[in-house]
């Protein structure tokens, strides 16, 4: 389900790693929802399948509120260095390769 959600949002070769990890966070999260026990950890609390719905609940609540938090820092972050010195290169600079515009190096030899 999560790739699916993900899947439009995050394209490209650089995104297939936060992909991954937002998948593996929110399952992680959500499963501790599922199958936590007070039989391996006795100052927690039970999760779903153990009779305790209420401990599902807190972890949807808990990933909602992160992903808030994460986001809205996020872009306050990138609006303020887009103010500062911009997120983009020149598109001439895009066009002609950055290996070769910002380091004067050149990555590839094809």
């Amino acid at each position: 389900m999560a790739c699916r959600i993900t899947l439009p949002l995050l394209t490209g070769a650089h995104s297939r790693a936060t992909r991954r990890h937002l998948q593996g966070s929110l399952r992680g999260a959500l499963a501790t929802g599922l199958f936590a026990s007070t039989g391996v950890n006795p100052d927690g609390a039970n999760g779903l399948f153990f009779g305790n719905p209420g401990q599902l609940w807190s972890q949807v609540v808990s990933v909602v509120a992160t992903m808030a938090f994460a986001f809205t820092v996020t872009y306050v972050i990138l609006r303020i260095i887009d103010a500062f010195m911009g997120l983009r290169v020149d598109p001439q600079d895009e066009e002609n390769g950055l290996d070769l515009s910002l380091h004067n190096e050149t990555g590839y030899s094809l």
